[in-house]
């Protein structure tokens, strides 16, 4: 009988990005959508604001942690209406969560992304400075996260301050720390086919390789990786980014989730998945302990 219920379930979440039934259940979850938030000229630059339902009023010394969340897809997939799970998962422990867009390959190739992943960050950071949120009292810094693809842009928004530097932006003003959930830090060489010719290979380009930066960083990391990934190694970028940040001296967390792959590590979020050892509580960990 087990295996005529979780059948469907591995279907759902064979494909990249998780559709469908994932985003449905997450329903549960309460949250505020604001939609379709332009942050640059371009169709995909666009986010969506998931905001936490309040009881009453804020006390005076509350405030409300901020999130800033980037999708994987190896830069060839992904909508930000795929991951309404996410936004509503972390909405509802309490946070301001934005869920952003970016253009993909190809369209574009290394280094437009990371242009808008940092557009991103310059309008959730207007936002949140700004009275349309003041309601929730918003923390004037926010938290990245990001999974696989996604968790390559957080990293390189958090590491390697060229990219906030373009928007005019300092890491230290608008970020408080950042997640990576298995996340690719070390890239090169290329083994993936899809991904190849986003980053020119085999010709790649300097200073892509956020690994390299380790010792740059300023705030604190929390690094995700799956039990079990056939995609992305572990060892190679996960477990060898938080050596080198350890090395440099620098704040890093490393958690290997039980029973998790390298979809369904994000795909705990989802009350589908609660059999799993899901990523939402070290994430709330993370976020809380920056609180203090």
């Amino acid at each position: 009988m087990k295996k005529l219920i979780w059948l469907p379930i591995a279907s759902i979440l064979s494909a990249c990005s998780p559709l469908g039934l994932v985003n449905g259940i997450s329903n549960v979850y309460n949250a505020e959508l604001r939609k379709d938030i332009a942050y640059g000229e371009h169709e995909r630059n666009k986010l969506d604001l998931y905001l936490p339902e309040r009881d009453g009023a804020l006390s005076q010394e509350e405030t409300t942690p901020v999130l800033l969340f980037f999708y994987g897809g190896s830069w060839n997939s992904g909508s930000r209406s795929d991951y309404r799970f996410v936004g509503r998962r972390l909405a509802s422990a309490g946070y301001i969560v934005a869920v952003a867009d970016y253009r993909l390959y190809p369209e574009v190739r290394y280094p437009e992304f990371l242009y808008d992943s940092a557009g991103a960050v310059r309008k959730v950071s207007e936002i949140i400075r700004s009275d349309e949120l003041k309601q929730y009292q918003p923390d004037s810094k926010m938290t990245l996260i990001g999974h696989s693809a996604g968790a390559y842009n957080a990293a390189m928004m958090a590491l390697d301050q060229t990219w906030l530097r373009r928007e005019n932006l300092d890491r230290e003003d608008v970020l408080n720390g950042w997640v990576g959930i298995a996340g690719p830090y070390d890239l090169y060489p290329i083994k993936i086919e899809e991904v190849k010719p986003v980053f020119f290979h085999p010709d790649y380009p300097a200073d892509s390789n956020p690994i390299e930066f380790a010792a740059e960083s300023v705030v604190p990391a929390l690094l995700l990786v799956p039990e079990d990934d056939d995609l992305v190694d572990p060892q190679r970028n996960s477990v060898a980014m938080a050596n080198k940040l350890q090395d440099a001296g620098k704040e890093v967390g490393l958690q290997q989730l039980q029973g998790t792959s390298h979809v369904t590590i994000i795909g705990t979020m989802s009350p589908l998945l609660f059999f799993k050892e899901s990523s939402v509580e070290p994430v709330v960990q993370f976020v809380e302990k920056l609180r203090k």
